[in-house]
């Protein structure tokens, strides 16, 4: 009988998880576990990449134990990732140089400040890679890693050492050291990778002084990487699907197609359009990112982030302390019938896409007398869709110019994305329907999808259009006149919260 499970080891920021999934895209079992965080200095933020290692192969084999299947029941094994975070390690001895550098991580910064300066700098990594010059991304992670750890210089360039992101790390572990490479859409994390072409820029490498002979080799995310060591689970298993966190969800949602979007509704936002076969570099404060590729053929996608979303709730409990628990956010709002004109710009790290303003701090405007704790609570919540109209505002108009259609419905998972209230808000504000699906797991779904379509579990993507099932549909209710009047207001917030 052909196999119908699939294992996805979804690799996070603060955890380790794995899924078994049926093919039907039915959650099977599941397990989870934290790992440890490290701040050694204030911005920079750092994981033990053995630890990582041991908790995700921990919760991969509670998973299949919980399951009740076995290694040879599993078609295959799809990887998703925490994306930017930078291991380089050696490849005789399999051990980290350093700790993983996160992507949170800042120290970096003094390395962008110079190639932002250096002539002809920002332009080339714009044109090749669709990204900004920021400490966000991986390259600068690994120049410093190679400065910064003696000797890394004479052993990368003897051939020595490894570089990777998560995946590749798990990759390296999982098959015992013999696959040393990573898929399109984590390459295109790096600031390394000409993304019209698919292959590592040989410019960018020498701006960077990073020597070709610690890189991956970059293949399609649906692909067969190799197998698992028999020791691992007690039989070998393809590793057949390899994909970033949000291009993984991307896919999750079966966003195929240029117009179709999904927002991410966690501590922060992250929405992705698929913007289809054509590379232009936004216009609007966006990155223009490799999506998840089944194939050889370049895709795109558009991708903007909100620094502050669910976050703002935990400002409301621990900061104001208007709650004991962020479950009860939804019902403190839900008490007043709007927010009395009060506004939250929770800018308390800056404003992230489409405003890029490092120096916008986190403001509530619009205080009467009459205002309550509840009209902030509220005006709280709704800054979540606020900020995620504005910038589906910016992405539509990119979409635009690389003749992507116009967005028909907005497909959102995460954590707040059970938030009925605020779901109808962001469909209100946008004039399309927000639609949430029956698998809120989509990341851990997107990489088994892969897998699966690598292996023969699937046919294609219209098999996997088909599974994908709305849980419930939130049509617009307000008229076009208020939202514009209620998006005017907001930007005028903005502007507040980012005066001099």
């Amino acid at each position: 009988m052909p196999k119908e499970h699939l294992l996805a080891l979804d690799q996070g920021t603060s955890s380790s998880r794995a899924i078994v999934f049926h093919r039907s895209g039915r959650i099977v079992a599941s397990a989870q576990r934290e790992f440890t965080q490290h701040f050694p200095q204030p911005g920079w933020v750092e994981h033990d990449a053995e630890e990582i290692w041991d908790t995700q192969l921990v919760v991969a084999r509670e998973a299949l134990a919980a399951s009740g299947l076995s290694a040879a029941d599993i078609a295959a094994i799809g990887i998703t990732n925490q994306r930017e975070t930078t291991v380089l390690w050696g490849r005789q001895s399999g051990k980290p140089v350093h700790r993983a550098i996160v992507w949170q991580d800042r120290r970096t910064e003094p390395v962008c400040a110079r190639l932002r300066a250096q002539e002809g700098a920002l332009d080339l990594v714009r044109a090749d890679t669709g990204l900004l010059i920021d400490p966000y991304f991986s390259g600068t992670k690994l120049r410093w890693l190679l400065d910064a750890v003696p000797g890394a210089h004479q052993e990368a360039a003897g051939g020595y050492l490894a570089f990777g992101t998560i995946d590749s790390w798990l990759l390296w572990k999982l098959t015992g050291g013999r696959v040393h490479a990573t898929d399109v859409s984590n390459a295109s994390r790096t600031m390394l990778f000409d993304v019209r072409h698919n292959v590592w820029d040989h410019e960018l490498l020498k701006l960077l002084h990073i020597p070709e002979s610690v890189l991956p080799k970059v293949f399609p995310s649906a692909h067969v990487y190799g197998e698992t060591d028999p020791a691992l689970f007690g039989a070998p298993i393809p590793i057949a699907g390899v994909a970033g966190d949000q291009q993984s969800a991307l896919f999750g949602q079966a966003c195929f197609t240029p117009g179709l979007a999904k927002n991410t509704y966690g501590t922060g936002c992250f929405l992705l359009m698929h913007a289809g076969e054509r590379f232009r570099p936004s216009a609007h404060g966006l990155v223009t990112t490799s999506a998840a590729q089944t194939s050889a053929t370049p895709e795109f996608a558009l991708e903007g982030s909100v620094f502050v979303a669910g976050a703002v709730v935990q400002w409301l409990r621990d900061g104001l302390k208007a709650i004991s628990s962020s479950a009860e956010v939804q019902a403190l709002a839900a008490s007043v019938p709007d927010s009395g004109g009060v506004m939250v710009v929770p800018a308390f790290t800056g404003l992230g896409a489409p405003y890029w303003n490092a120096d916008a701090r986190g403001t509530i405007t619009g205080l009467t007398r009459g205002s309550t704790v509840a009209h902030i609570a509220r005006a709280a919540v709704e800054s979540i869709a606020y900020q995620s109209a504005a910038l589906l505002d910016a992405m539509q108009a990119d979409a635009k110019a690389m003749g992507a259609p116009p967005l028909t419905e907005l497909r959102v998972d995460g954590g707040a994305s059970v938030n009925d209230d605020l779901m109808q808000f962001q469909a209100d504000l946008l004039g399309v329907p927000v639609v949430r699906p029956q698998v809120v797991e989509t990341t851990a779904l997107g990489a088994a999808y892969l897998a699966g379509l690598a292996t023969g579990v699937y046919a294609g993507r219209d098999e996997l259009a088909a599974l994908w099932q709305a849980e419930r549909r939130f049509e617009p209710a307000m008229t076009r006149d208020e939202a514009a009047e209620r998006m005017a207001r907001w930007a005028h917030a903005v502007r507040q919260a980012t005066a001099a």
